[in-house]
């Protein structure tokens, strides 16, 4: 209990400096063509973090969990050499891509802020490239159990990356969040580096490796597939009024951060204990943490609704209504978080019935289950933000959510896994 309200304060504490960035970007600016050219630019480099998180991560806490310091630190690092390596060269191709692969994604935007797009995602392909490196630094710890110093190095980062805003942004524009937010991932890549012990050159005959490739493999080509979704919502909202994007982002974002303090308190943790239980057998053990740790999670993401419902309209007026956002723009972001509600319940207790199938070593059942639902799911979202906007397109994606968690809820059940 200590360490999950230790970790739980820490998340908040990160997600915090995430937040205030973009709540200083949005009231300093206000919502609008620059927003929304950044918020899309920024599409590509989560959906590296959304596979990462996704795939490689839950694939190598698993695998480096129980091994000897030695072997952990080399497979670590020959990991995270790989996964640099792979994301360098595909940031290159990207970069000298980006004039004419980036108005395919948001084919809404006119010509000034189509120019800023492609700009600010050149610049953001760098943090992306530091992102996935992340994912292997946080593995390679959660495997040891050591969830604190990696909440830390993230929050030491984010302060340093806050005070840079605050000075940059006045003098240098949106252009400055660009580089800042990128500078943040580096910052955090070099203090994680600093305590991975000495590095070490990669062994491609290495078993830990062969054994993560074929169970990454399913989910790496599986997430990318059905995680692209940011991408397919700014290619939508890019021809919504000016504003919507950055509004309908927002909420994502809020509902994202407190996910995100959910499953580093809760979640996270969750995982090496699964694995280990997995490992010795004991098939009650995991039955009764599964079904303990979801309904605990599911409790928290119906109330965290329930008081959006309630306070949300006041808290975001608080936080929001003033310097250039508008008492309208207040008012669209609350009913947009209100018809994602499904999102962030779906989103938190589908943490950890995924985590039931990672820590078994299946990683190919959600993936596949992801791609059916995803598949079904993408023609219904398009007709419905065709036919209702905004709002059928938010209604859409809770009911995906919610389907996706039920779903695996009744695999696992069938199999008794849960």
């Amino acid at each position: 209990m200590k360490q999950a309200a230790l970790l739980g304060f820490l998340s908040a504490a990160n997600i915090g400096m995430a937040f205030l960035s973009q709540w200083y970007v949005v009231t300093a600016i206000g919502a609008g063509p620059e927003t929304d050219a950044l918020f899309a630019g920024m599409a590509l480099p989560q959906l590296v973090l959304a596979v990462i998180g996704g795939s490689l991560t839950h694939v190598l806490v698993p695998i480096l969990s129980g091994e000897s310091t030695e072997r952990r630190r080399h497979d670590a690092w020959g990991f995270f050499l790989l996964v640099g390596g792979f994301f360098g060269a595909l940031a290159g191709l990207l970069h000298v891509g980006a004039p004419y692969w980036v108005p395919l994604t948001v084919p809404g935007f006119g010509a000034d802020t189509l120019a800023l797009t492609i700009n600010l995602v050149q610049i953001q392909l760098i943090g992306m490239v530091f992102a996935a490196l992340n994912g292997v630094q946080w593995a390679a710890y959660h495997a040891q159990q050591k969830f604190v110093w990696a909440e830390i190095a993230s929050l030491l980062s984010g302060v340093i990356s806050i005070a840079l805003l605050i000075w940059a942004l006045p003098i240098y524009g949106v252009v400055a969040a660009a580089w800042i937010a990128s500078l943040r991932m580096g910052l955090q890549t070099a203090l994680l580096t600093s305590s991975m012990g000495a590095p070490m050159l990669p062994d491609l005959h290495a078993q830990s490796i062969r054994v993560a490739w074929r169970r990454v493999k399913p989910l790496l080509f599986g997430t990318l597939y059905y995680k692209s979704e940011p991408v397919i919502d700014r290619y939508l909202l890019s021809s919504a009024p000016n504003a919507t994007l950055s509004l309908y982002y927002l909420a994502q974002q809020i509902y994202a951060a407190g996910n995100q303090v959910i499953n580093k308190a809760l979640a996270a943790p969750f995982v090496p204990l699964l694995s280990s239980l997995y490992k010795s057998g004991n098939d009650v053990a995991v039955r009764r943490a599964a079904r303990r740790k979801l309904m605990e999670v599911t409790g928290l993401g119906m109330a965290g609704i329930l008081f959006i419902a309630l306070a949300g309209r006041e808290v975001i007026d608080l936080l929001f209504g003033h310097g250039r956002m508008t008492s309208e723009n207040v008012s669209d972001l609350w009913w947009i978080m209100l018809w994602l509600a499904g999102m962030f319940i779906g989103g938190v207790a589908g943490q950890i019935s995924s985590t039931v199938f990672y820590a078994a070593g299946d990683t190919v059942t959600p993936t596949r289950m992801s791609i059916i639902t995803y598949t079904v799911y993408i023609p219904g979202k398009i007709f419905a933000f065709q036919m209702w906007g905004t709002q059928g397109l938010a209604l859409t994606t809770s009911a995906y959510f919610l389907i996706n968690l039920l779903v695996q809820v009744r695999i696992l059940r069938t199999r008794n896994m849960l």
